[in-house]
């Protein structure tokens, strides 16, 4: 058996935990843990390092143990809940969950949201530890409530810096030390605060939070909030120009090729009203509409504000201002005119994952085709003709024919994904 004991945060280790210390044959954790748990000079210990030879560790004793009944067990310790973003992961899928006896501490992100008032059944937590930094910027910027748990080279400074770029309505509550009463840090600082300063190795998570949406109502499913119910929503749920908006069957069709999901980056060039950026934020994902006539920008915030979802409207004409953007996951096109090849080039360079472009002439098609094939893309289309049921005189409808468009859509292969990405 191998009896997994969370000191959560700070807190000393019960007698029950002490006991079982104090029996086992090996104890494995970090040089603080072991310190902390006053082992008896006999025992064997693995101060934590690398995974793998801890748990080749953890197998030896476990062999030469086998059939012993009065003691001679593993005991590690784990900081926080070990089954949150922890090291029962590693141990269940080794040993099998029937190995272990786990007893969790409180976990830093509970902690942390406690110091600061706050529920966090509502709040998504993401883990930077070991990780791309992007999926939990993508997350902050999307979400009012996130826990970030941090690591070296993704920490608050760095989490700050790229934040400070891309929203004006995050705070950051970043906790260090949590449990240690002489150093225990809990400190309210904008993203530009935090990218300024020298944060050291002793913060435990990140909170980043729209404060004005940190009290949620009440929830029946904890984390992030669910995906929608619909999607492909009516022309008359979003504020628009002259019917210069993507009509909902070509939304439905770019949808399912676009994916979008949380943690992703999905850009929406030409966005007119925003009503692809809307679904897609409302998927979970953050999004950048670039939109180049001022009003046309006002609408994309005014359509976000209706849905209550984050989307940064960026004033200006693509494939210029695309510079200075962080790469998406995936792209949707609705404009462009005679530029269109050129914004098609441009964001197949940068897309990790997918392009979908729509458009009614079909003179372009073939130059669309060509920009993503150029750039490694699988290529498909679709036409896609609809008819929507009109009413008559007597009660009786005809079939009313909407615009033709095409949709083009590139997939970049798996094996030339950008380094880091997974699928």
């Amino acid at each position: 058996m191998i009896t997994v004991v969370g000191t959560g945060t700070g807190a000393p280790l019960d007698a029950a935990a002490l006991d079982a210390v104090r029996a086992a044959g090996l104890v494995v954790g970090a040089r603080r843990h072991i310190d902390a748990a006053q082992l008896p000079p006999d025992t064997a210990r693995v101060v934590m390092g690398p995974l793998a030879p801890a748990l080749d560790a953890i197998e030896e004793r476990l062999v030469k143990a086998e059939g012993v009944t009065d003691g001679g067990g593993v005991v590690v310790l784990a900081s926080g809940d070990p089954g949150f973003f922890g090291i029962v992961r590693a141990l269940a899928e080794r040993f099998g969950p029937a190995a272990l006896d786990v007893r969790p501490g409180v976990s830093s992100v509970a902690t942390a949201f406690a110091r600061v008032g706050l529920p966090w059944d509502d709040a998504v937590v993401v883990s930077a530890h070991g990780r791309d930094l992007r999926t939990a910027v993508n997350i902050c910027r999307t979400h009012p409530k996130v826990a970030v748990l941090t690591g070296p080279g993704s920490g608050p400074a760095e989490l700050g810096g790229e934040l400070m770029r891309r929203t004006d309505t995050r705070v950051l509550v970043v906790a260090s030390a949590l449990g240690d009463p002489e150093h225990e840090r809990v400190e309210r600082v904008t993203p530009a605060e935090a990218a300024g300063r020298d944060w050291g190795a002793g913060v435990s998570v990140v909170l980043c939070l729209d404060e004005e949406r940190a009290l949620a109502p009440v929830r029946t499913v904890a984390g992030p909030r669910l995906s929608p119910s619909q999607w492909a929503l009516d022309e008359a749920e979003f504020t628009h120009r002259d019917s210069m908006i993507t009509k909902f069957e070509v939304r439905a069709l770019a949808l399912a090729r676009l994916g979008p999901r949380t943690g992703d980056l999905v850009w929406d060039i030409g966005a007119g009203s925003g009503s692809v950026a809307v679904e897609c934020a409302r998927f979970g994902a953050a999004v950048v509409a670039v939109e180049k006539t001022a009003d046309g920008v006002e609408r994309v915030r005014a359509n976000a504000a209706a849905h209550g979802v984050d989307i940064r409207a960026v004033h200006g004409a693509a494939p210029t201002v695309l510079s200075d953007l962080s790469d998406p996951d995936a792209v949707f096109i609705g404009g462009g005119g005679r530029e269109l090849p050129a914004i098609v080039t441009a964001c197949a360079r940068r897309a990790r994952r997918t392009v979908v472009v729509a458009m009614a002439a079909i003179d372009r098609v073939p130059a669309v085709r060509a920009a993503l094939s150029g750039a490694g893309y699988d290529c498909d289309g679709v036409l896609l003709q609809s008819s929507r049921l009109a009413p008559l005189p007597g009660e009786v409808s005809r079939l009313a024919a909407a615009n033709p468009v095409f949709l083009v859509w590139g997939t970049r292969p798996t094996s030339s994904l950008p380094e880091g990405v997974v699928e």
